[in-house]
């Protein structure tokens, strides 16, 4: 085994923390991944910096908090001023690739005002957030011009203006008519198209066409499945593998819609969490996510076996996360982005071909780790200068090398900008009064709300997160000491931006070389 030399950055959308067998879900079976854990380093404990994809996806790609990078929502471009990985590898020489799905929006305000053309191999890379996008897909509609999967679908029989539509999230319904995925009545149908044809299966070739061209030059891939997230509808035979029964139990209580908090209470009146409060909802939409996840994992399986045949096992760092979970009517919601366990903790495995993270293969790390640890690591893997003036997270090397780690973080981040969401309009607030922010520590959860109460979690006593204690006077103590530590975090942040800290260090109070003699007797 050699040092690390490539990366593969593998990304699920919407994929659960609790939904792997290596997690101890007791029915749905992920072999691959859980080979891979054996491997490597699983780590329980790893939060997303959003519960959105987009905020979510741009701090695991820039390793900065979303307050920092600014792409708060979907909709916001990242700003041409932030680094991704792409600018700290391409310098090196490292070929940094797409595959799937990025949520990335170009930044066309800065484009245009820096003159950066359009058709310029410049202007390509920076409206992708600096990726080569051998094939993106986003998986929300159907597939454009960025991506073959289309063209793909047809030279394969799906003959339609809109394959995707028609066959990929479409079902065969009693009389032939044509069923839609988007609604989720109809995820227990099988999808018209065959697997081998699928949304997984396809993305996972190319990623497997790419590593093939690369042979024995330095690579980043990132392998970004547009699955498990809706519409919720798998291939045979991955639609009928699972039942109600095989499926979690669902948290929730009725204890929970009393006294809600405000924002809560709005979010529980939007479309997807009315739907997911139906009893048959879950039963119906769970067992289709599970076999879609299932799906991956057998793809995954065929990947680590091809990446095992052509020795590049051997120099890989494999990355293996998602971008946040997905409540499917846990707590009474639909959809994700409340600052609940469903939604924020991901599931988070660091393989390592190194020799020196040889003591800890096959370990469970059960310190705090966050989305951000990606860049870091990546760079630390690499060799390749830390960037520390920008970078938020932390390498995760100490952990998976056995170094000094002793002062490692005592609690973990999240933001929200709910500003494009229904809730803003129930609320009657403003698009700049929908902030909110989440620190949670080994037992506590705290989250602040603008101009609401916060609420707060006792995780040793309410795992279940269903008992808030934000309005009880008892904990007023806590809540101070989280505010605290928020108001602590939040004053740290990076914001010098432009230059480095060596930069700076150069250029320390040395006025008098420069003829500059200010303060002089």
């Amino acid at each position: 085994m050699g040092k690390v030399r490539n990366v593969l950055f593998i990304m699920c959308d919407q994929l659960r923390a609790d939904h792997l067998s290596c997690a101890g879900h007791p029915h749905l079976q992920t072999p691959a991944i859980d080979a891979l854990a054996k491997k490597g380093v699983r780590f329980p404990r790893a939060y997303v910096q959003s519960g959105v994809c987009g905020p979510s996806r741009m701090s695991y790609y820039t390793g900065r908090y979303v307050f920092s990078h600014g792409a708060t929502w979907n909709r916001v471009p990242l700003s041409l001023r932030e680094k991704t990985i792409g600018d700290y590898l391409q310098p090196a020489g490292i070929r940094v690739a797409l595959a799937g799905k990025t949520h990335v929006l170009p930044d066309a305000e800065g484009l245009e005002r820096f003159g950066i053309e359009g058709g310029s191999a410049l202007a390509a890379l920076m409206r992708a957030g600096r990726f080569e996008e051998l094939d993106r897909y986003d998986g929300h509609s159907p597939p454009g011009s960025e991506s073959g999967y289309a063209a793909y679908l047809a030279e394969h029989g799906y003959t339609s203006n809109d394959p995707w539509s028609d066959y990929v999230i479409a079902a065969d319904g009693p009389n032939g008519e044509k069923l839609s995925g988007w609604q989720m009545r109809h995820a227990r149908l099988p999808a018209r198209v065959a697997e081998e044809h699928s949304e997984t299966a396809y993305m996972t070739r190319e990623a497997m066409r790419f590593i093939d061209q690369m042979g024995d030059k330095p690579w980043f891939l990132h392998l970004s499945y547009v699955k498990p997230h809706w519409p919720y509808m798998a291939p045979a035979p991955y639609h009928a593998m699972y039942t109600a029964k095989d499926c979690l139990p669902l948290n929730r209580s009725e204890a929970e819609l009393a006294d809600q908090h405000p924002v809560l209470a709005a979010y529980r009146r939007q479309e997807e969490s009315v739907s997911f409060s139906r009893p048959d909802a879950s039963d119906t939409v769970r067992p289709t996510y599970m076999g879609l996840i299932r799906q991956i994992d057998d793809w995954l399986g065929r990947l680590f076996a091809h990446l095992e045949r052509l020795g590049r096992l051997d120099d890989t760092l494999i990355f293996f996360t998602s971008d946040h979970g997905d409540f499917l009517g846990d707590h009474w919601l639909g959809e994700k982005e409340m600052f609940y366990e469903e939604a924020l903790r991901v599931p988070f495995i660091v393989y390592d071909p190194d020799p020196a993270a040889d003591a800890t293969r096959g370990s469970v790390d059960t310190r705090f780790v966050e989305a951000i640890d990606v860049v870091p690591t990546t760079l630390a893997a690499l060799g390749l200068p830390a960037n520390e003036h920008l970078v938020e997270g932390r390498s995760l090397l100490p952990l998976l090398r056995g170094g000094d780690s002793e002062t490692w973080r005592e609690a973990v981040f999240a933001e929200l900008d709910y500003s494009f969401r229904e809730a803003r309009l129930i609320l009657g607030r403003k698009p700049r009064e929908c902030r909110a922010m989440m620190v949670r520590t080994d037992r506590w959860k705290y989250v602040w709300w603008q101009d609401f109460r916060p609420m707060l979690f006792d995780l040793a006593a309410d795992p279940r997160e269903q008992r808030d204690l934000g309005g009880n006077d008892v904990y007023a103590h806590v809540r101070r000491e989280m505010e605290g530590r928020l108001s602590a975090w939040l004053k740290g942040r990076k914001t010098r931006v432009t230059v480095d800290d060596a930069y700076v260090e150069a250029r320390t109070a040395t006025h008098k070389k420069h003829g500059i003699f200010f303060g002089v007797w």
